[in-house]
């Protein structure tokens, strides 16, 4: 569709139009755990400009409760499936409310009556009605309208496959159609005639385009009724600039953001955003925590996880030993529980997926900046894994009997918060990539999959083939797993293998003691050095060698592991401004 926007005859800029216009989609999407005076309140932070006062935003948001008739709403919630809230018709008005709420000077609905009955969708038109009475311009698409929606609309356009077959007042209506040679009969629903008039028309062989052809000859000849789209009173908008035009709506009260520059560019009259940047976060934020802590049983299950998992490992290897059995049953542990830690994570994924067409319709309008979304997004996200991570590693530490002592646990536990913190940024950025939540899930739990194969566990560094040696180094488990065996080996003083046990895990491991004795003796001999059953042949440096890690020290393994989640974190932003950038501009 190709085409240009004028307002007042020149030229509307996206920028400009985005500012003082607002559009109401179909769906109601809102936070299902915040009021309606929450929620109102939060779109009043979001768009209203930080000079104005705590106490006038609020003042605005009572003003609009009333405007909208949900005074005994306003302390429910949205609710959603699990939550009971408002009804369909309230959620209907409170969608229309977070869209007016800095008072647009134009504004768009998108089917603002589709899914509500009939006394549900009179109500919603009625606030419209009083909307524009207070002087915006009201424009909406809708379907089948009734008769006592029709006594509340000033204006009709009735288009058949793009083009206009009708525009003008509801009483022209009978004058328009007689003109055509389809009078409309005394007792008929006037909308419903013309509807299914033009619906004939366009199964005829010739479709509708008589009714097109008739229609442009029918305004030329009442050409003194055309409606008024520039939203000031016929006597009083000739002459008059765009500039001008928004001027005098500001002066009327429009726009509560407001506007105090005098230059001559209309776009530049009005702020590409209503606050700060570091607002745009504490705004975010709060709200977010918000939503969150009303649905407690969301970080409850993920806890629940984390802890009979860490209650399985940690029974599961209850105080290991330093022999060959023991080194080997600490590695699987350290893979498996590195591992866990990221698919934990895949709870992450529905967050924004839930939110998406939120922030959609919130930046559309420029409410807040992209990386304000994204900044917040992962600052919320810290608490809830700094208690998990702790939690984990608490219940697992010592139950298992790793070493390090008070220094090795924090070590322990801060390599575990970073894999949070690295698998929560990346199912984030994935949620930005994948448009539905099961085929999110099946994505990541592959390449989780990939990455605990590449990490070093099952083929060690030195033994994967050279074509997928670069897998090894992008593993996300690599780095935490790595981590976690220095941290347990890393003590040169610690023996692990002592003399006669170099023959466990070998068939020789099953022969009486005396004569491993023995055979260590004459390995001793055959060697020209003295090797006891109390002599230490492996240590933990000789493990790490083995294992193949050397390329790290154990907190260089840390900070990559950060720098992880960091990297996807910008991963996450380019999604947002490229994936989820609103078409309309």
């Amino acid at each position: 569709m190709k085409g240009k926007v004028t307002l007042n005859g020149e030229p509307l800029e996206s920028r400009l139009l985005k500012v003082i216009s607002a559009y109401v989609m179909q769906d109601d999407l809102l936070f299902p755990m915040l009021t309606v005076e929450e929620t109102l309140m939060f779109a009043a932070e979001f768009r209203l400009p930080r000079t104005l006062s705590k106490s006038k935003k609020q003042a605005r948001v009572q003003q609009l409760i009333d405007q909208l008739g949900l005074r005994n709403a306003a302390k429910t919630i949205i609710g959603d499936e699990g939550h009971r809230g408002v009804s369909g018709g309230e959620r209907r008005r409170v969608s229309i409310g977070i869209d007016i709420i800095h008072d647009p000077i134009i504004l768009f609905l998108d089917e603002p009556t589709s899914g509500l009955d009939s006394t549900s969708a009179y109500m919603v038109v009625k606030v419209l009605q009083r909307i524009a009475q207070s002087g915006s311009i009201v424009i909406m698409s809708i379907h089948q309208p009734s008769y006592r929606i029709m006594g509340l609309l000033d204006r009709l356009l009735f288009l058949s496959k793009g083009q206009t077959v009708f525009s003008g007042t509801p009483s022209d209506l009978p004058g328009y159609f007689g003109e055509f040679g389809a009078p409309i009969p005394e007792n008929e629903n006037k909308t419903e005639f013309a509807l299914d008039l033009i619906r004939e028309l366009e199964g005829s062989q010739g479709g509708a385009k008589a009714l097109v052809e008739f229609h442009k000859g029918w305004q030329i000849k009442h050409k003194s009724n055309l409606p008024n789209i520039e939203g000031a009173p016929q006597d009083s908008r000739g002459g008059l600039s765009l500039k001008e035009a928004i001027s005098a709506s500001i002066s009327r009260g429009k726009l509560v953001s407001g506007a105090t520059n005098t230059d001559a560019s209309p776009a530049s009259m009005v702020p590409t955003f209503a606050n700060p940047f570091w607002n745009e976060i504490v705004t975010l934020s709060k709200r977010s925590v918000m939503n969150s802590r009303r649905m407690p049983e969301l970080f409850g299950i993920r806890l629940g996880a984390v802890l009979v998992t860490g209650f399985i490992l940690a029974t599961m290897f209850w105080q290991l030993d330093n022999s060959p059995k023991g080194v080997q049953e600490r590695l699987g542990f350290f893979a498996f529980a590195m591992s866990t830690t990221f698919y934990t994570c895949a709870d992450a994924l529905p967050v924004f997926l839930q939110e998406r067409y939120i922030f959609m319709r919130e930046t559309a309008y420029n409410a807040y900046r992209r990386s304000s979304y994204v900044l917040s997004h992962a600052l919320t996200a810290l608490p809830s894994l700094i208690f998990l991570s702790f939690a984990f590693a608490a219940t697992t530490f010592w139950a298992v009997g790793l070493d390090g002592g008070a220094s090795g646990f924090f070590f322990y536990f801060g390599i575990i918060f970073a894999s949070f913190w690295a698998g929560n940024s990346f199912v984030s950025f994935l949620s930005g990539v994948v448009p539905h939540v099961m085929l999110g899930y099946v994505i990541v739990v592959a390449i989780l999959a990939y990455f605990l194969l590449f990490s070093g566990f099952f083929i060690n560094r030195d033994r994967i083939p050279d074509y997928w040696i670069w897998f090894h180094y992008i593993s996300l488990v690599k780095y935490p797993y790595e981590g976690v065996l220095q941290n347990e080996f890393e003590d040169p003083t610690k023996c692990f293998i002592r003399g006669v046990q170099i023959f466990d895990n070998t068939p020789l491991g099953a022969v009486p003691n005396a004569m491993k004795v023995r055979l260590l003796q004459t390995i001793s001999g055959s060697l020209g050095m003295t090797i006891t059953p109390s002599t230490c042949v492996t240590t933990g440096a000789d493990i790490l060698q083995q294992q193949g890690v050397t390329d790290l020290s154990k907190w260089g393994c840390l900070w990559v592991t950060v720098a992880w989640g960091f990297f996807f974190r910008i991963l996450f932003y380019f999604t947002l401004l490229l994936g989820s950038k609103n078409k309309r501009s």
